[in-house]
């Protein structure tokens, strides 16, 4: 490989690459166009004098050379990114954007009115809310805050827990009450596949062996209308059933298990005065009776 000078942005662009195994899914990572991102890559190639990847008919995989450029060029991402954090971090200042994630219900029912009393009182602070099933990383700044029932095993994330939240059995009146103890021909509504080890999964096939799957889905949101609808029972967030028109709980001599939840956020912003602001208010407001 040629000892050429080479750009950070280039590399961005070998990165994306990397991760998406498409020019296309790199493109949108970035916000820039198919042919864009080939003609970046070829300049990197040519600039380096290697290929960096084998171009197939299932996608972009890293040639030898290519795997080694991805090693040294997430070591140099990793110590961008922690840079930004840290200057981000020593402005002190109740202005700028704040980046949170959850999942949709506690979004919608938690905490938008945290989030409308702290724009109330710091306005020059944007909020933006994320709300998809998406994992986003607090390493690579994609969130300033995260919010889940996960908690955090990352040594460079701060985490605490934020509220503990009960969870009932739903359903529409008049509907799907189970006929036996064992829940033969009642109908359940639960997450997808992909959390199938969810403690309310557990729960239901504990308590009702018998009963078949109607729906599934992975927001609570979906889950909550659905039982609304008549389709089945749902184990659902108290908070959100109670904000649901048209279902009741079921009293049962156990309930679901509650979950905890988290809030994580990278240490290198430990100090930026909107995140701190944003946190010691939602634990306030979690707090009060």
């Amino acid at each position: 490989m040629s000892a050429v000078p080479l750009d950070w942005s280039d590399l961005r662009v070998f990165l994306a690459i990397a991760r998406a195994g498409s020019l296309g899914g790199a493109g949108r990572r970035l916000g820039q166009s198919q042919p864009t991102m080939g003609r970046r890559l070829r300049a990197l190639e040519e600039a380096v004098g290697t290929k960096l990847f084998q171009r197939s008919s299932s996608g972009f995989s890293l040639t030898d050379e290519g795997a080694i450029m991805l090693r040294h060029a997430e070591v140099m991402e990793a110590e961008a990114l922690s840079l930004a954090r840290e200057l981000t971090g020593s402005d002190g200042s109740l202005e700028g954007v704040l980046r949170l994630t959850c999942s949709d219900w506690f979004g919608r029912i938690m905490l938008t009115p945290v989030m409308a009393e702290f724009q109330r009182l710091n306005p020059a602070v944007v909020l933006e809310l994320l709300t998809d099933a998406r994992v986003y990383s607090l390493a690579r700044r994609e969130a300033d805050l995260v919010i889940r029932i996960a908690g955090f095993d990352e040594p460079e994330v701060i985490a605490r827990r934020l509220v503990t939240v009960d969870y009932g059995l739903y359903a529409k009146p008049g509907t799907w009450l189970p006929a036996a103890d064992d829940g033969a021909g009642c109908p359940l509504i639960v997450m997808d596949t992909g959390f199938g080890d969810m403690p309310d999964v557990a729960w239901l096939g504990r308590t009702f062996p018998k009963a078949h799957i109607a729906a599934r889905s992975n927001s609570r949101d979906v889950q909550a209308q659905l039982c609304a609808q008549g389709v089945g029972l749902a184990v659902l967030p108290v908070p959100l059933a109670e904000a649901t028109a048209g279902i009741e709980k079921l009293e049962l001599e156990t309930d679901p298990p509650s979950r905890d939840t988290w809030l994580g956020f990278h240490r290198d912003l430990r100090h930026l005065p909107r995140l701190r602001a944003f946190v010691d208010l939602m634990v306030e407001s979690f707090s009060s009776p």
